[in-house]
């Protein structure tokens, strides 16, 4: 080894020792002909004195010394000076004073220092990524990223589950996102796709007989990616036969028992709460609520069928509703500029057609310049059934069910933002289960799986799979961390006539099912037992678990949100030669 100790492990115990550092250097300082040299690896920052004692040659070389150099320094360990301590590092006491310097490589100047605490913006990170993996933040969500992993393996080694890689090249399956396609030189004109998720070879391994499988799987979805999405990501998969919902979603509830107190030294209460989908609908307008604060959704569209308000009176009679909140004590907090602004976000954003409000004076009277279009009684019947108080603000959306969801749901997530409702610091975990089997796409007519196709209904809802298919519910659950979707699963068909009668609703014919599906048909009908499982997002988990903003910050080398990889410069061109020999013409 180069080096004896690392930068983050010596110690008032190694004072008069020799010791041998090496790693980048973070900053420097020039006082008076003594430098003063931050030298940084992972695991710490030990500061290195260069002084006439080094000798003249070192002292000379170590001028030359610039940012992100890489040196290796031997020296001796020596108490820093009294009143010279750095109590925020964990080497704060100590110094290395040099003897010996050897520059093992230099560096330009780079476009931003990693210890900085300004950033710089993230194209220029995402470009310079491994200047950007050398800042301390990231580093950490690296390790933490590592630790929860290891935790994970382990945590499943002591439950007997089998960890079995499935293929990366497989079979183009309609599963909802585009795949990525990978052209075969062997049999021209054909194709393989990456995994969006190993579905199929996982329900396959349990009609193999494997009872408990578990895989930290690469997934490719070739989709128009948000903020928190990427074409490739990392999940934890898993299966198990003989299970219902509750097994499955028990051993998650002990794995983010682990995780929590492991990484976060926190006790969760187990089970975790679980909701149903419609009560989080009715509750909280979306399937993925953050319950680290209350404000809750009321529903007054029977107050304003009867009203004369005529926005309010429409969307009832036509079958939509009316639905608000109450920000406790926000009455003073938000101006009618401050209004207009919510207003102007549920517009633009979830498309509403406004955002009705009522202030709640200080005799407990709703005030608003729409509350002419109101009687008394009504006034108080809302005022009731808000449990309004003085200083309150309520805020109503009016319009069909779905938009009242949107709209309501994303004004909640604001509002508990602006008002500080919550500790960034806490973690709520939670289930929704009992989600619908179908939704209704209105543009193409027909049904599509709300997880996917392969998913069981609930069985005392069987009958409604040919008399209402709207009502059916799933065997399904999702995991919800702060108000994010960390993960999902179901129980799944495991019969053959079941599951085709499930693809028809979808409007796959039995020829297109066996083209697509065939072989999945074919070993439902060679003895596949009861199973179920999940996938949950592990680089959403570390973006949690690590309280960062950005999916992107606990992925080592994330693409843009335009898919491509700034560092590399991937997608790019590739050989004529390469595409001739693929059976590949390019039209522009």
């Amino acid at each position: 080894m180069l080096r004896t100790h690392t930068c983050g492990e010596l110690r008032t115990d190694h004072i008069g020792q020799q010791a041998t550092l090496c790693g980048w250097v973070d900053t420097y300082r020039d006082h008076s002909g003594i430098l003063f040299v931050d030298l940084r690896d992972r695991y710490g920052k030990t500061q290195v004195v260069f002084s006439p004692q080094s000798g003249p040659q070192t002292l000379a070389v170590a001028k030359t010394l610039r940012a992100e150099y890489v040196i290796a320094v031997t020296g001796t360990v020596a108490a820093r000076p009294e009143g010279t301590e750095n109590r925020n590092l964990a080497t704060g006491r100590i110094e290395l004073r040099a003897e010996k310097l050897e520059v093992l490589n230099r560096s330009r100047t780079p476009p931003f220092q990693p210890g900085a605490k300004e950033l710089p913006s993230e194209e220029t990170r995402l470009r310079y990524r491994y200047l950007d993996l050398r800042r301390q933040p990231m580093q950490e969500a690296m390790l933490l990223r590592h630790r929860m992993i290891k935790l994970i393996r382990d945590y499943f080694d002591e439950l007997g589950f089998v960890d079995v890689e499935t293929p990366m090249l497989g079979r183009s399956t309609p599963e909802g996102a585009r795949d990525y396609l990978v052209p075969s030189r062997v049999h021209p004109g054909t194709f393989f796709a990456l995994p969006q998720s190993p579905q199929l070879y996982k329900q396959i391994l349990m009609i193999a007989g494997y009872d408990r499988y578990v895989q930290v799987a690469r997934c490719f979805r070739d989709e128009d990616l948000r903020a928190d999405r990427q074409p490739e990501f990392t999940q934890l998969d898993l299966e198990m036969s003989f299970v219902q919902p509750g097994d499955v979603m028990d051993v998650i509830d002990g794995l983010m028992a682990r995780l929590a107190g492991q990484l976060l030294g926190l006790e969760l209460q187990l089970p975790l709460p679980r909701m149903t989908y419609d009560e989080a609908m009715q509750r909280y307008g979306h399937d993925a609520p953050d319950l680290r604060f209350g404000l809750e959704l009321v529903d007054v569209t029977d107050v304003a069928r009867e009203c004369p308000f005529q926005v309010f009176r429409a969307a009832a009679e036509s079958g939509g509703r009316v639905r608000g909140l109450n920000a406790k004590a926000a009455a003073s907090r938000y101006s009618r500029k401050g209004i207009d602004e919510l207003t102007q976000y549920v517009v633009e954003d979830f498309g509403a057609q406004g955002l009705a409000w009522f202030k709640v004076d200080a005799e407990g009277q709703l005030a608003s310049p729409i509350a002419k279009n109101f009687e008394p009684g009504q006034l108080a019947r809302m005022a009731q059934r808000f449990d309004a108080r003085p200083g309150d603000l309520l805020l109503l959306v009016a319009g069909p069910w779905d938009l009242t969801c949107r709209a309501l749901a994303g004004l909640r997530r604001r509002l508990g933002r602006e008002l500080n409702l919550y500790d960034p610091k806490q973690m709520h975990f939670s289930w929704i289960v009992e989600f619908p089997m179908f939704a209704y796409d209105e543009q193409q007519g027909g049904w599509t799986a709300m997880h996917h196709p392969f998913t069981a209904p609930r069985p005392q809802d069987l009958p409604l799979l040919k008399d209402d298919p709207g009502k059916c519910r799933a065997q399904a659950y999702d995991l919800v961390i702060n108000g994010v979707e960390a993960g999902g699963g179901t129980i799944r068909i495991h019969d053959t006539d079941l599951q085709q009668e499930v693809f028809r609703l979808l409007g796959i014919d039995a020829q297109r099912a066996q083209e697509r599906f065939g072989f999945l048909l074919e070993a439902l009908q060679y003895g596949a037992p009861p199973h179920g499982g999940i996938a949950l997002g592990i680089d959403r988990l570390v973006m949690l678990f690590g309280r960062l903003d950005n999916i992107r910050d606990c992925i080592a080398f994330p693409k843009t949100q335009r898919a491509t990889d700034l560092m590399t410069g991937a997608p790019s061109e590739v050989d004529v030669a390469q595409l001739k020999e693929l059976g590949i013409r390019i039209d522009r």
